[in-house]
């Protein structure tokens, strides 16, 4: 999957290839698709869901650039691949997950893999998630078609958040960082579509 599907697709951070190389990716899908789990695919998930593909993960990965001091917030635990990766690479991760069933088997899942470094949390973050301090970084595993301000708030100053935004088909994956208190700067990275955030709903278009 690495050398195949991942490095080609400009994923050339070592760290990311390695975590990925690392990481069981069978591991955190049902029985009967595993056969599929290295395929450059969105897989189901239970719930409605789909984990990102190979080189959807390896790209967001490289482009938020973690630090292995660094605390992550992901939302959107899913199968607890993602997860996985992230903690390989930060030194802590706060996943919050909209459905317990999806938290509980990425618990299993990473317990399994021995990855302890995770605090697995379950509620409704489409909008806003209270944190006890500021974080490092943000990374939202599905698609909104505009950044929640709350998010932008809880970032440190330099710290970062990578959130694909728009609606389908035309969707594009967007790096913002915090440069000061007051000040937020937003890189355009690629394009790319994965479902949408349960309750984000678009704001009300008003037609004059």
């Amino acid at each position: 999957m690495v050398a195949q599907q991942v490095r080609p697709g400009d994923v050339l951070d070592a760290r990311v290839l390695a975590a990925m190389t690392a990481i069981p990716r069978e591991g955190f899908v049902d029985t009967d698709i595993a056969p599929l789990a290295y395929a450059d695919t969105q897989l189901p998930i239970g719930c409605g869901q789909t984990m990102l593909s190979p080189i959807q993960e390896g790209r967001f990965l490289q482009a938020l650039n973690l630090q292995s001091h660094e605390t992550v917030m992901e939302l959107g635990t899913g199968s607890g691949y993602f997860t996985a990766l992230l903690a390989q690479l930060a030194g802590r991760v706060v996943s919050v997950e909209f459905f317990a069933e999806l938290s509980e088997l990425a618990s299993q899942r990473l317990d399994q893999q021995g990855i302890e470094n995770v605090s697995l949390q379950v509620g409704d973050a489409s909008k806003s998630w209270s944190l006890p301090d500021r974080i490092d970084a943000i990374v939202m595993t599905a698609a909104y078609v505009s950044v929640p301000e709350h998010y932008l708030h809880q970032l440190k100053v330099g710290g970062r958040l990578l959130a694909v935004t728009g609606k389908a088909p035309a969707m594009s994956v967007q790096l913002i960082q915090r440069v000061s208190e007051w000040d937020w700067q937003t890189e355009s990275l690629f394009e790319t579509v994965i479902p949408a955030v349960i309750n984000a709903e678009p704001k009300t278009e008003f037609k004059f």
